[in-house]
């Protein structure tokens, strides 16, 4: 194949129209030594084959010809867009999170809008986005860390043990783990890594030594990663339900399951119930609700004690 052949011509135009170019009959017919007609024609078969798509799969792009910029440009599928609202939305949430250097939140952010937004939308989203991007601030670690969560997400799917070299909050000290990588949690500015230990002393490592659920690791404080041949297997039985752990690990830290009841009668009781997924309304008296909940390690500690007055521990064990 050459570039003066039909086949590449129509492939290079279909790319550019793709990646949002609008292509002038004009300027392809010089480009590639043709006619106009033969471009056209070229532009025909393209509209052929998008309407083609359209009717196999239910919807699909269209080959306009924009009159504004007197050019042809495809006309993306309103379904592989998204709305202003949505856009605004995810861009906001990503901003708020915080978990990427600034050169990797800015970059996402252009091609989420490059990508998924429409051309004629993208300056109005950009412009209720900018001053938050301007203002962003990256977190202390300034640790690029999205290659190190792909290699574990794949060894999580293929059920490989990884090695990690891994920093410690307390002391900075730097400790080596085979581990059992069992899923990858979001919360609060952070990705973390929940795995099991391979061959570790239990009695003499950990608070609990019949503790079963997994530890939790922050990926950025992953300094070192191989992903191992060997693999690991868990009965189907014994698989690892994330969603169902994720509601009892909120505050990222690991140990026991414990059951915690306190009452509260601050302003929101739904910010609680929103805080805790597990947390139920036992029963409410004069503005006073008494709350059960159950969560993983003593996390939630730090986080009753921060509601001061407004909570009142009765059990947490």
């Amino acid at each position: 194949m050459t570039k003066n052949d039909k086949p590449f011509r129509m492939l290079s135009m279909y790319d550019r129209l793709c990646k949002g170019k609008v292509l002038y009959k004009a300027e392809e017919a010089n480009s590639f030594g043709v006619n106009e007609k033969s471009i056209q024609r070229d532009f025909e078969d393209i509209r052929d084959y998008l309407d083609l798509q359209t009717a196999l799969a239910g919807s699909g792009n269209n080959l306009i010809y924009d009159y504004r910029q007197h050019g042809y440009r495809l006309e993306k599928s309103e379904r592989m867009m998204f709305s202003n609202e949505e856009a605004l939305a995810v861009a906001k949430i990503l901003l708020d999170s915080r978990a990427f250097t600034r050169a990797e939140m800015m970059d996402m952010l252009d091609r989420l809008l490059e990508c998924c937004v429409p051309s004629e939308n993208r300056k109005l989203v950009n412009s209720l986005i900018a001053n938050e991007r301007y203002h962003y601030i990256e977190l202390q670690h300034k640790k690029v860390f999205l290659k190190d969560m792909w290699e574990i997400g794949n060894a999580i799917r293929e059920n490989r043990y990884i090695q990690i070299a891994y920093e410690r909050l307390k002391g900075r000290k730097t400790v080596k783990r085979k581990v059992q990588p069992l899923a990858i949690l979001f919360s609060e500015f952070y990705f973390y890594l929940a795995a099991h230990i391979e061959k570790i002393d239990k009695e003499r490592k950990f608070e609990n030594a019949n503790d079963k659920f997994p530890t939790i690791y922050r990926i950025d404080r992953i300094q070192e990663l191989e992903v191992l041949e060997e693999r690991f297997k868990i009965p189907y039985r014994d698989r690892f339900e994330e969603g169902e752990y994720r509601k009892k690990i909120q505050f990222m830290f690991g140990g026991k399951l414990q059951r915690t009841e306190f009452w509260y009668q601050g302003a929101s009781v739904e910010a609680v119930l929103d805080r805790l997924p597990t947390a139920r309304v036992i029963k409410e008296e004069n503005g006073r609700y008494f709350i059960r909940a159950e969560t993983f390690g003593n996390g939630i500690e730090m986080w009753l004690r921060s509601q001061g007055d407004a909570v009142e521990v009765v059990r947490n064990q």
